[in-house]
This record gives C-alpha cells, structure tokens and sequence, in this order.
C-alpha cells in the first residue's frame, strides 16, 4: 500500500468559513475524509497535512523526498495557499525532490486579482489542477494513479 501526500498551506485550516463564496463550505476535514475516501479505492493511503508556516512545508516536501525513495509515497498534492504567489522556497523544494507533485488551487486564481495570476510552483509542478473546487484533490490523487 502506498502513500499520497496532500500539503496544505496557510489558511486553509478555515475552509469552511473563510469566503465561502470563493471557497464552498467544505472544511478542510471534509477534504482530508474526501482524499482518503478516494485514496482507500486503489488501497492507497493519504498523508494530509496543512500549515500556516512556509518552511514546514518545505520540511514536508523534503520528508515526502525520502518516502518516494524508499518507495512508500507515489507523489505529493500540494494547495500552496497564498505562497503560490510568493514562495521561491517551495518552488525550489519541488524543483529539487523526486516525486511528482501536483498544484491544486480550490478556485479558479486566474479570475481573481492580478497577483494571483503568477504561480512559482506551476513550473516546476507534474500538472496543475484550478478552479475545480475541492474536487480538484480528488482529480489530483487520480492523476496520480494514472502515472
């Protein structure tokens, strides 16, 4: 059995009550249920994680590096949250570890504000998934299952 990562960035622990009408009102609880429902169909688990601090999700890039190594996680889905727009640290963890790893934005950022158009992990992403709402996760994990 092997393992999906799912990172999570800052913010997204209020999914639910933070602009439902971008975001829905999912939790992000009823993601992690959602993605280890989907996970568990191909007898694979979900590591789900979420953090407001950017360099623990750098950490978990690195940790979910070691873990494809020695062949227990088949890739990583990665919600960057507002460090999409921001973040050259993650876009150098990504660019620098072995495991695909798929963008997945809840809402569609190219229609929002301008500063949400440009993404610092899209380039050195497997794919990206945006604007599905939070099925996009489950689109992710199946991605990955088809590689």
């Amino acid at each position: 059995m092997s393992q999906i990562m799912v990172l999570n960035g800052p913010n997204l622990n209020l999914l639910g009550t933070r602009e439902p009408d971008q975001y829905g009102n999912e939790t992000l609880a009823d993601v992690e249920n959602n993605c280890r429902a989907t996970a568990q169909q191909y007898d694979h688990t979900i590591d789900f994680r979420q953090s407001n601090h950017e360099g623990s999700l750098v950490d978990y890039l690195h940790e979910a590096n070691e873990k494809f190594k020695q062949g227990e996680l088949i890739g990583v889905i990665i919600n960057p949250g507002a460090y999409t727009h921001t973040s050259v640290a993650i876009h150098d963890a990504i660019k620098g570890i072995e495991p695909p790893v798929i963008e997945v934005h809840i809402s569609n950022v190219h229609a929002r504000e301008s500063f949400r158009h440009h993404s610092y992990v899209s380039p050195v992403a497997a794919g990206t998934l945006i604007g599905f709402g939070t099925k996009g996760y489950d689109l992710a994990i199946h991605s990955l299952l088809m590689k």
